[in-house]
């Protein structure tokens, strides 16, 4: 059972899931790119109640990790910190702000099949992606509203299921894709990135993915 969710990246991303997270109820650690005193006055004024700390004492102290850094910063993470931890990559390749990054731009796999040869031993899911920070505090709704929207989720189907209590308690509908791969179908460029849908649309459109 998650009771705890850390995150590393105190920026935009980061600070939003990490607000997301302590209105749902959840514990919230969060880690920027340097010491806890480095983000302890943003931390206190953005996101009251998260508990700034190291990168690794994020991911020793946490239940579920939450990988909310530029795509071009991932490899900073040690990934022996997060083997063992279920991983949700809110990852995405930017051009403009990543540069060109050949190990991304160049394998014709998702992004996030990529990061996880890197995070080797970790159980990475995606989810998160495809929805701007903003609009993931105020989309919020809760189980039964007939305006709540959803949100696709691929991974291992354990790792999955857990990411998927998470989303609901995030105010989403959590809609399975399959499999790691296929994240693919909910990147940038995508029919569903930065769209609003409700799971039986989203079910709809992610049914290309599954079958693959």
């Amino acid at each position: 059972m998650v009771t705890t969710i850390g995150i590393l990246g105190a920026g935009r991303v980061g600070s939003a899931i990490a607000r997301t997270a302590l209105k749902a109820g959840y514990a919230v650690h969060i880690a920027g790119s340097g010491p806890a005193a480095d983000i302890e006055l943003i931390v206190d004024i953005v996101i009251p109640g998260a508990v700034p700390m190291t990168a690794a004492e994020v991911a020793a102290s946490s239940d579920l990790v939450v990988l909310a850094v530029p795509m071009h910063k991932f490899r900073s993470v040690d990934p022996a910190t997060l083997a063992g931890r279920i991983v949700i990559d809110t990852m995405n390749y930017w051009q403009p702000i990543d540069g060109e990054l050949d190990e991304i731009a160049a394998d014709p796999r998702g992004s996030s099949e990529v990061v996880a040869d890197y995070f080797a031993d970790a159980r990475l899911v995606k989810t998160l992606n495809h929805i701007g920070y903003h609009d993931l505090e105020t989309d919020a709704r809760p189980a039964g509203h007939p305006e709540r929207h959803a949100l696709a989720i691929a991974g291992d189907a354990d790792a999955a299921a857990v990411v998927a209590e998470v989303i609901n308690r995030f105010g989403f509908d959590p809609v399975l894709a399959g499999p790691l791969a296929s994240g693919v179908a909910f990147e940038p460029g995508s029919p569903v990135f930065g769209g609003r849908h409700t799971a039986a649309e989203l079910a709809a459109e992610l049914e290309p993915a599954e079958a693959a």
